[in-house]
């Protein structure tokens, strides 16, 4: 599954124990402006290195996977989880500010000479 938005905020990695890590993202999603989501990612060991080099209010594509799984307490109540996992993240648009190049918008306009008087129109049609 992929979904795109922009980067809310970034986790640090977390050693939950001493053989697994995880890292957390939050993705600002707007497909209705009026009514933000914002969707918590999870990546797990070595993946956790893709929220590396992130900004805030990023434009990025997560890539994720939809995991669930139950859990059982001690009272034998069991409730069930939800997860997406992701496993890439792709940045979108440019990050950087280049400067515009030239071309014919940035060409001043050309002079117009309005005190001849003249009503003569030199124009073919």
């Amino acid at each position: 599954m992929e979904i795109r938005g922009k980067v809310h905020e970034v986790g640090t990695t977390e050693q939950v124990t001493e053989s697994f890590k995880k890292r957390d993202m939050i993705v600002a999603y707007a497909e209705n402006p009026q009514f933000v989501e914002y969707i918590r990612f999870e990546a797990t060991q070595d993946r956790t290195s893709i929220f590396d080099n992130l900004a805030i209010g990023q434009e990025v594509e997560v890539s994720f996977n939809l995991r669930g799984r139950p859990w059982t307490n001690k009272d034998g109540v069991t409730t069930y989880f939800n997860s997406l996992v992701a496993w890439r993240v792709t940045k979108l648009g440019n990050t950087t500010s280049a400067p515009p190049s030239a071309g014919y918008t940035d060409m001043p306009p050309a002079p117009v000479d309005i005190s001849s008087g003249s009503d003569d129109d030199d124009l073919p049609f």
